[in-house]
């Protein structure tokens, strides 16, 4: 089951990814709503044309006018959410998500919806280093990843449906993973790097070290501008498969430390030579 225009599409949380999902869904003539905590947000978006009506309040109209419904909100957010407002879609409405950590997240949104409320995980691998609904740009999704977390507990119509929906949103590469591969992953290519450009940032303490840093320096630190409150949350939430690639990381940089101490110039560039054949593999067109 793919999407078509005639269903309405209901944004739970209008930030950054909220609002660039409106922005994109709008344009290709989806009818979209929102509920958002600030009525600046829904007032921006309706200026825009990204979103036809908002509220600030999670109206029983409003929540089973859905047939889609894309939520953007911190996980503790989202569960409780769901907890309060859920028995108010109606039947047949599929839900899906931005939220970056799923085991936590997936099987107990599962257990709170009614029968015949489903949903099935999703996670856009995009976004920027600011927030808010005012930062919004569908561009984001551009050359990115898009991540679909299935349980058994889903049906093919919705998988699919899901999967159209970061189709249409123009993500380059669209891939299914378990939740609990997904976190696991997520703790690697995102979570640990987070922690890095974080290390970077705290490890060296000089007032002045903007003055004297290159590109390289700013490329690996892009994402240490961040949000606290959510990534403590989202780093709390994983802390297993985290601090797993936390250890497997620190053991690579030992194994440079050791090489280095060592005079072992030959290991060096071995560690070298495979970094730059798997970086390479970034850069390929995807198919």
């Amino acid at each position: 089951m793919k999407l078509t225009t005639d269903q309405h599409i209901l944004i739970v949380g209008l930030g950054l990814l909220g609002g660039s999902y409106a922005q994109s869904l709008s344009a290709q003539g989806f009818s979209v709503r929102c509920i958002t905590r600030r009525q600046s947000s829904v007032d921006y978006a309706v200026r825009k044309g990204w979103i036809e009506s908002g509220s600030t309040e999670p109206t029983a109209d409003l929540i089973a006018w859905a047939d889609v419904a894309v939520f953007a909100l911190y996980p503790h957010v989202f569960l409780e959410w769901v907890a309060r407002y859920g028995n108010y879609f109606r039947q047949g409405a599929v839900l899906t998500d931005v939220t970056g950590v799923k085991s936590s997240v997936v099987y107990r949104v599962q257990e709170l919806l009614p029968s015949g409320v489903e949903f099935i995980g999703a996670h856009p691998m995009a976004g920027k280093e600011v927030y808010g609904v005012e930062n919004a740009d569908a561009g984001i999704f551009r050359n990115a990843n898009y991540i679909v977390t299935p349980t058994d507990r889903n049906t093919p119509e919705a998988i699919e449906l899901c999967r159209d929906l970061g189709v249409r949103l123009g993500f380059a590469h669209v891939s299914e993973l378990t939740p609990e591969k997904h976190d696991r992953m997520i703790a690697y290519v995102s979570q640990l790097t987070h922690c890095i450009a974080v290390s970077l940032m705290t490890c060296n303490m000089d007032p002045h070290l903007q003055d004297y840093t290159g590109d390289s320096f700013r490329d690996l630190t892009r994402i240490a501008r961040i949000n606290e409150e959510m990534w403590t949350e989202l780093f709390r939430l994983n802390r297993e498969a985290l601090v797993s690639q936390i250890d497997a990381f620190a053991g690579e940089l030992h194994r440079i430390r050791t090489y280095l101490s060592d005079g072992n110039d030959e290991k060096l560039k071995e560690m070298m030579r495979i970094s730059t054949a798997r970086r390479a593999l970034f850069d390929k067109k995807p198919d």
